[in-house]
């Protein structure tokens, strides 16, 4: 249930930022866009894509300072990459830093109680199946001393998101994709995994999972996931209880919303407003 206590947010509001670089785990970053005032403020998880295998903190920082000048404290994080640390190494990674910056929030004038997340593809990846599965044995396995809090999510915003790795996994066979493939197979190691760490198929299969409210943005020209496997994950969703908003970006390809422009502008405009009626929604 709810706290009554949970924070407010204003998307129109324009706030200065400090940056500041921590390590949420031994050996794992984090970097912190802290709105400057007393707060609260919102507080909002990012993760990283690069198909599992690649990048860091730093790969949606125009986003990320985007919504934190709007009055969010945003943490992004560094996680164990593939293919030295295959599935489900990440998901736990994420799962610990969730509850991290909820055990954590207070320090940065952030409210536990609105703690969010947002992936970038093969991050959206992560962040939905954590969110869908936040106490799975697992994803929950790492330990975080003197804290009692858990790993469920007020919401969910996911930036073309590989929801079904293992279609993406045929798409990118059958496409002749190597890379795509190559890391598929370096994160997930089998098929099997592949099925089994799937949000579409979590779906499909009927598991009992957590629905949290979730905003997908993905463009018609995305050549790493068709947005037709897309609109049938926000189907299935909408169908096991969730609520799910699809926003279909005309023309514009994979990784559009990591760099300025006027793509990534109407994006993040729709996150904000998004996380604005999540916040009111559950106060």
């Amino acid at each position: 249930m709810a706290s009554k206590s949970i924070t407010r947010y204003d998307p129109e509001q324009v706030c200065e930022i400090s940056v500041e670089d921590l390590e949420y785990q031994p050996g794992l970053a984090v970097r912190v866009y802290q709105p400057k005032g007393t707060g609260p403020f919102p507080a909002l998880l990012d993760v990283h894509g690069g198909a599992w295998t690649l990048g860091d903190r730093t790969g949606a920082e125009v986003r990320d300072r985007a919504l934190a000048e709007s009055g969010i404290v945003v943490a992004a994080i560094e996680f164990r990459l593939a293919p030295e640390h295959p599935y489900p190494a990440q998901v736990a990674d994420f799962n610990l830093a969730v509850r991290w910056l909820k055990s954590r929030a207070a320090d940065f004038q952030g409210d536990p109680q609105s703690v969010g997340a947002i992936g970038s593809s093969s991050g959206g990846h992560t962040v939905l199946l954590s969110a869908m599965r936040p106490h799975h044995p697992s994803y929950s396995s790492l330990d975080l001393p003197d804290s009692d809090v858990d790993a469920t999510l007020r919401y969910v915003l996911s930036v073309y998101p590989i929801v079904d790795p293992y279609a993406r996994y045929q798409f990118a066979q059958e496409t002749e994709k190597t890379f795509l493939v190559e890391s598929s197979e370096g994160y997930f190691l089998t098929t099997d995994a592949m099925k089994e760490g799937n949000p579409f198929q979590i779906l499909q299969r009927r598991e009992n999972a957590y629905l949290p409210p979730t905003l997908i943005v993905q463009g018609t020209a995305d050549e790493n996931l068709p947005v037709q496997v897309t609109e049938q994950f926000a189907d299935a969703y909408r169908e096991a209880g969730g609520t799910i908003e699809l926003e279909i970006f005309q023309d514009t390809p994979h990784a559009f919303a990591e760099h300025p422009g006027p793509e990534t502008d109407r994006a993040v405009a729709l996150m904000k407003k998004f996380v604005a009626r999540c916040l009111t929604d559950a106060a």
